[in-house]
């Protein structure tokens, strides 16, 4: 790898950890990269996968305000999302690289037209349920979970845009803020990664350089997303949703 190559990786690094940060798809800055640098596909992927762990964590903590209050629910869907994400994991080296191409458009599209929608769907929901005198769900039950895990699953293969399905998810199905929903979705997303990290450590083969680069780049842009993402009202927040999902629609279908 060139010095040009490695600052291209360490920037792609920085953005990826900040989009991830804010709502996720920084795979679609980070992996053409790698690609760009000459790294088989595979290579790629479980590379940028360890890589972007430093971020998610930093994201994380970033957002630790926001996750008060939120320990049994982030418990509940971490178990979804790591026997999510290690399926997925197992699955890239299982099934050919164009498994997911055909459908993963698709489910970011529907993805964003809940994120649009959520406002609207929740107050329905809402004045259904004082007629009813139903009560609300405050883990989002069985349907959240098992979402949550196929969500979990496509993340542990590719991860892209897997942020802006759980967010979508999570906004239906849980009556919070869509700021405190953002802060679980930081802790999922680095469980997912770390768990297919950890998978590929003992079958697959590593850019280390690569891992490195965006390691170093990805924590520092989980806290500039973080700083970000925080500041902005929830209409700001669902817009940069829309267009950065928009982006990863066109992206995944030019692939």
């Amino acid at each position: 790898m060139s010095i040009w190559e490695a600052l291209a990786v360490f920037a792609a690094g920085i953005g990826a950890g900040t989009i991830n940060t804010i709502v996720g798809s920084g795979t679609l800055i980070t992996f053409p990269v790698l690609l760009a640098t000459g790294l088989p596909p595979v290579t790629a992927t479980v590379s940028n996968a360890l890589g972007l762990i430093p971020g998610s964590v930093s994201g994380a903590i970033g957002y630790r305000a926001e996750l008060k209050g939120q320990r049994r629910l982030v418990l509940r869907l971490g178990v979804a999302a790591a026997v999510g994400g290690l399926t997925g994991a197992m699955l890239l080296l299982a099934l050919p690289e164009t498994a997911f191409e055909t459908i993963v458009p698709v489910l970011v599209a529907l993805a964003l037209v809940l994120v649009v929608l959520q406002p609207r769907i929740s107050a329905r929901v809402q004045r259904r349920r004082a007629r009813t005198g139903t009560v609300t769900k405050t883990d989002g039950g069985p349907v959240l979970f098992g979402g949550l895990l196929l969500a979990s699953v496509y993340g542990g293969y590719f991860t892209a845009a897997q942020g802006i399905i759980y967010l979508s998810l999570m906004g239906i199905l849980l009556e919070d803020t869509l700021q405190r929903l953002n802060a679980v979705k930081n802790v999922l997303a680095a469980i997912v990664n770390s768990i297919a990290a950890l998978f590929f450590l003992f079958v697959a083969d590593f850019d280390w350089t690569a891992v490195l680069l965006i390691a170093v780049g990805s924590a520092i842009g989980g806290q500039v997303g973080a700083k970000v993402g925080r500041r902005l009202p929830p209409a700001a927040l669902r817009a940069f949703i829309v267009v950065v999902g928009t982006f990863a629609i066109v992206q995944l279908l030019l692939r």
